[in-house]
């Protein structure tokens, strides 16, 4: 069941009218139902798993709550990493690993004659892990208290809005709105309504449009030019955004008419200036995850220069093999802490440029009262400012081509493709070459609207800044979504590229 189709609208319709009359607890029960329901849509074998790991870690949860000698505490924490790692392991990379040994050993001239098993990925797998993870790491840290209510922990995992594609949730965000009543108020019906709006905009409308033309550039034994290649790699920049970004939406704004706050996971992720920013404005529940579970436990930026260096490498590199099981996702993951590692020495500079202001010195103001240094530094002000602005208009523009350099490598079918498409970009760019009508015209109509209100909410700093205008602006932005989403969207209802993951 995906959110992009009529059986999600009719199914959310039904458990939302019966969540608004029902109790509490009665709540909780309906959102356990419908969420296991919702699971078992995908394919019911696999909603066992999801059972197994929300016993296991509640029953950690709980032994970690009692015991109080250290070592015994780590111990129970090891089964709940080793529980989940081996069930995320097993079922993720079994077959990667497999062909890999398949290989190495031929190789070497050895001929290897089993039968592989062919392992079945479970939708979500990747998410839900993390999420008990999580939970029974905060509880060893003594950051929150085990919950001793199964109902309100299965809600907790299994919460349907975030179950197979994320936000990466937090005990200590979840929890306490789930074993407390939840109120919905109007802001957050108008909010709610408006990022499920805004979720199907970029999904229908941006990502299901761009993937045409992603695939076609990156279709196994493609021969595109560079600069087609280029807006082929601009293409799935925005829809893999879309994409992700709209289920999020969508995500947010189910819940938050059910009256639960889930995080924000995209903040304008292509307007930054610097690595570090990005991973700080996309998929940011996964990012800070990795932050706080893997990056800081090695070690984090305490200690000799190349500690950190190892510890960022290491860290992306992980994050580039929980994306999928291909070479593709790993050498992504080492690119993208290569890039932290460059720019890390001279991030305080580009904060710096993005936050400097126009201001007098000591000198200038003892003639601040003259009308003569009064328009000297108005005309010195505005230069400075449109410095300032070009120069981060231009370390956004590098930045952009990094992060999309990094889409084609993400992207690409295999490690030939990628360098058959690296070579077409960096030696065969040939701007004359462009399909204007197949690649360039549809990139623009379908990405222009989304950066436009993208560039409202970096403008605002905020994600919500459309439900919050004036009422016949609201409305104009409101009617004009609906307009593109039903005259021009693919309603195909395509999964969701982060269910493979």
């Amino acid at each position: 069941m995906v959110f992009n189709s009529l059986q999600f609208v009719w199914f959310f319709l039904v458990v939302y009218a019966l969540y608004r009359v029902l109790p509490h607890r009665g709540q909780n029960w309906l959102l356990l139902t419908a969420s296991y329901y919702f699971y078992a849509a995908w394919d019911y074998r696999f909603l066992g798993l999801l059972v197994a790991s929300t016993l296991v870690d509640y029953t950690c949860g709980l032994a970690l709550g009692a015991i109080q000698v250290q070592r015994r505490r780590r111990a129970v924490m090891w089964v709940s990493i080793g529980f989940n790692v081996t069930l995320l392991g097993f079922f993720k990379y079994f077959n990667f690993f497999a062909d890999n040994l398949h290989v190495v050993f031929g190789a070497l001239g050895w001929r290897l004659d089993f039968v592989t098993v062919r392992v079945l990925l479970p939708v979500g797998i990747s998410f839900y892990t993390f999420v008990t993870m999580s939970y029974v790491i905060d509880v060893y840290r003594r950051d929150i208290a085990p919950t001793r209510n199964l109902l309100d922990f299965a809600v907790f995992v299994a919460y349907f809005p975030h179950l197979v594609a994320g936000p990466i949730l937090r005990a200590t965000t979840l929890l306490p709105q789930i074993a407390t009543p939840r109120r919905v108020t109007g802001p957050q019906i108008r909010e709610g309504l408006w990022l499920i709006a805004w979720g199907f905009f970029q999904k229908i409308f941006v990502a299901d449009n761009l993937a045409p033309l992603a695939s076609r550039v990156f279709a196994p034994g493609a021969h595109e030019t560079g600069i087609n290649v280029l807006l082929g790699t601009y293409a799935f920049a925005f829809q893999i955004y879309g994409d992700f970004a709209g289920y999020s939406n969508i995500a947010r704004g189910t819940s938050k008419l059910m009256g639960i706050e889930l995080i924000e996971n995209f903040r304008f992720p292509y307007l930054v200036l610097t690595p570090q920013e990005f991973w700080r404005h996309w998929h940011i529940s996964l990012s800070t995850w990795l932050r706080d579970y893997l990056y800081i436990p090695l070690g984090g930026n305490r200690g000799p220069k190349w500690k950190t260096q190892r510890n960022l490498l290491i860290t992306m590199l992980l994050g580039g093999l929980w994306h999928g099981a291909a070479w593709t996702f790993i050498l992504w993951g080492l690119y993208q802490g290569l890039l932290l590692m460059l720019y890390r020495p001279f991030e305080s500079a580009f904060a710096a440029l993005r936050h400097r202001k126009g201001s007098q010195g000591a000198t200038g103001a003892a003639f601040a009262e003259t009308q003569r240094y009064r328009r000297f530094h108005l005309r010195a002000s505005r230069f400075g400012g449109q410095v300032d602005a070009a120069g981060s208009a231009f370390a956004a523009c590098i930045m952009f081509h990094l992060t999309c350099f990094g889409w084609l490598i993400f992207r690409a079918p295999s490690l030939r493709g990628l360098g058959v498409l690296s070579r077409s970009v960096f030696t065969h760019f040939a701007p004359a070459t462009v399909d204007v009508t197949g690649l360039l015209v549809p990139l623009l109509l379908y990405s222009v609207p989304l950066l436009i209100v993208h560039a409202l909410e970096a403008r605002a700093d905020d994600v919500l800044v459309v439900p919050r205008m004036p009422v016949v602006i609201r409305y104009t932005v409101y009617v004009a979504t609906m307009y593109l989403i039903f005259l021009f969207g693919n309603f195909g209802g395509s999964e969701f590229i982060y269910f493979q993951f």
